[in-house]
C-alpha cells in the first residue's frame, strides 16, 4: 500500500542525531497517525556515518527508507525525494525536530482533505510558542518583512523547517524552483502563492537548536541573492499555466467524487 504521506528528513553530517530523531518521529506516527506513512531520510553528500545509520534504519524499520545524493544541498534533497515519491502528500521537517510533533497532523490534514495545496508551520502566527535567542528572532522577523516588501509575500514564516505540499502541486511547481539549498523554501512558497495556490499556516511550538549547523551570515547572503533573482525571473515564469492545469485537475477530482 502506498503511503498517504511521505515525511522527508534532509540530513548532512547528522550521525549524532539522525537515529534518535527518526525513531522518535516513527514512534509518534505509529501512535497517532490514522493513515499509512513513510519517513524518508534524504542524505545530501554526508561525509560522516549518517548514510550508514540511515541505511540500517531503512532495513530495520518498515516505515523508513533512505536516499543518498552525491551532491550537497538541502533543497536538492527535498526536490529529488518529493518528485520521486508515490505518496499523495509530501512533507518535511528538520532533523533536530525543533517543531513540536503535535503540529504534524494539523499540517497535513488540510492537504489530505483537498482544502489546501501547501501547508507551512509558522513561528510568527498568533498561537505559536517559540524559544530562541533575540538575534535569531530579529533575523527571522526581518527576513519575512523583507519578503513582503520585495516580493509581496503574504505568508508569515518562510524559513520554518516544517512544511507539506500535495504531490500533484509539487509536480507542477518544483520544476520551476531553481535553488538547491536554503532559499528553496522561500522560492517554493513565492511561486505557489503567485500561481494562486492555497497555503495553510499552522502556529507551532518551536525550540531553537543551540547546536544548529546553519551559518546565519552565509544563509542571509544566499537569501538576498535568491530574492534578487526571483524579482528578475518571476515575470517570465509560466505560473498562469500552472494555475490552469491545477484548477483543471481539481475540477476533475470534484466531478469524479
Amino acid at each position: 500500500m502506498n503511503p498517504v504521506v511521505d515525511i522527508v528528513i534532509p540530513v548532512y553530517n547528522e550521525a549524532a542525531d539522525v537515529e534518535r530523531s527518526v525513531r522518535r518521529l516513527r514512534d509518534y506516527l505509529l501512535a497517532v497517525s490514522p493513515f499509512p506513512f513513510r519517513i524518508t531520510v534524504a542524505d545530501n553528500a554526508s561525509t560522516d556515518d549518517t548514510p550508514l545509520i540511515a541505511g540500517r534504519l531503512a532495513v530495520e524499520l518498515p516505515e523508513v527508507t533512505a536516499v543518498y545524493l552525491a551532491q550537497k544541498g538541502r533543497g536538492r534533497a527535498l526536490k529529488y525525494t518529493w518528485l520521486n515519491s508515490d505518496a499523495a502528500v509530501l512533507a518535511y521537517m528538520d532533523v533536530d525536530l525543533s517543531t513540536d510533533l503535535a503540529a504534524l497532523l494539523p499540517l497535513i490534514a488540510p492537504l489530505i482533505s483537498g482544502h489546501s495545496d501547501v501547508a507551512i508551520g509558522s513561528r510568527l502566527r498568533r498561537g505559536s510558542r517559540v524559544v530562541r535567542g533575540p538575534k535569531r528572532e530579529f533575523i527571522s522577523r526581518s527576513y519575512n518583512l523583507l519578503l513582503r516588501a520585495s516580493l509581496g509575500a503574504r505568508f508569515t514564516d518562510a524559513q520554518c523547517g516544517f512544511k507539506a505540499i500535495r504531490a500533484e502541486v509539487a509536480r507542477e511547481v518544483l520544476p520551476l524552483v531553481q535553488d538547491t539549498n536554503w532559499f528553496f523554501d522561500t522560492e517554493l512558497l513565492v511561486l505557489a502563492e503567485r500561481a494562486g495556490l492555497r497555503t495553510h499556516e499552522v502556529p507551532v511550538d518551536w525550540v531553537d537548536d543551540p547546536n544548529s549547523k546553519v551559518d546565519i551570515v552565509a544563509t542571509a547572503r544566499e537569501d538576498l541573492r535568491g530574492i534578487a533573482r526571483l524579482r528578475r525571473t518571476l515575470p517570465n515564469l509560466p505560473l498562469a499555466e500552472v494555475r490552469s492545469r491545477l484548477q483543471f485537475e481539481r475540477g476533475a477530482r470534484v466531478r469524479a467524487a
